[in-house]
């Protein structure tokens, strides 16, 4: 499993304008179970986080269901798909 993008878990990008589109103020942490054996990833659950003055803030439904169209865009050609979860929750699926 390659994970991009997760230096940033908690950044000071706040304040700066002109890139407001990319969002740089969701986070994920990432919850994955792997098969010991052979390394196979079982499952990954995502947790959309918003950052506000230093502070992890659970997102709001908007900006989970804003990540979750920009994941399953960018990740369409890998025969991916994100489901939501729990609240500010999104389950990783491979398409049958």
């Amino acid at each position: 499993m390659i994970l991009y993008g997760c230096g940033d878990f908690l950044n000071d990008y706040e304040g700066i304008s002109g890139h407001e589109e990319f969002r740089d103020d969701l986070s994920l942490m990432y919850f994955t179970d792997v098969e010991a054996e052979t390394g196979a990833v079982e499952s990954l659950e995502l947790v959309v986080l918003q950052i506000r003055q230093f502070r992890l803030n659970a997102a709001s439904d908007e900006d989970t269901a804003w990540l979750r169209e920009t994941l399953e865009r960018e990740s369409m050609g890998f025969g991916l798909r994100f489901e939501p979860a729990m609240k500010n929750r999104l389950r990783l699926k491979t398409r049958p």
